[in-house]
């Protein structure tokens, strides 16, 4: 494929990448949260327990700031700190039963939500969104590597 073709189709995914996540932004408000408090327990509940400084690693923010959200997910009772067992002075903090179930229903909003939109589209668009998605997220991994390493 020549570099015009891609470079199309990567502007095209970069608007689509957009637009889904502008969309999902109003299903993503029926969890009451904020989006950023959302995103967090998100990257807990479904990639576990982790300490501060790697979770605002992984959101891309400051200790402090992840300090302030997970404060506030704490007093939610969405969120739990708790010792760290090997580092004395380090805590590890989990997503909370309950930040789970909140966890599980937003995502169940999202998936319901495409789903939807998938049952709108032809059966033949169906069956190549259904293709598409399977090289999508490899696609993902291959930039979240090129991501890593700028």
């Amino acid at each position: 494929m020549g570099t015009e073709e891609l470079s199309e189709a990567s502007r095209r995914l970069n608007s689509f990448a957009i637009h889904l996540l502008r969309a999902m932004h109003r299903v993503d408000a029926e969890s009451g949260l904020t989006s950023a408090r959302l995103s967090a327990l998100s990257v807990l509940h479904f990639g576990g327990p982790r300490t501060l400084g790697r979770l605002a690693r992984d959101e891309d923010v400051t200790s402090a700031t992840m300090s302030r959200l997970v404060d506030a997910l704490c007093d939610l009772g969405l969120t739990e700190r708790r010792p760290h067992p090997d580092h004395g002075g380090m805590v590890v903090v989990s997503a909370t039963e309950a930040g789970s179930v909140l966890m599980r229903a937003a995502a169940q909003r999202r998936i319901d939500v495409i789903v939807g939109a998938l049952n709108d589209l032809p059966e033949s668009e169906q069956r190549l969104v259904l293709r598409a998605s399977r090289a999508l997220g490899e696609l993902q991994e291959l930039v979240r590597e090129r991501v890593r390493h700028r």
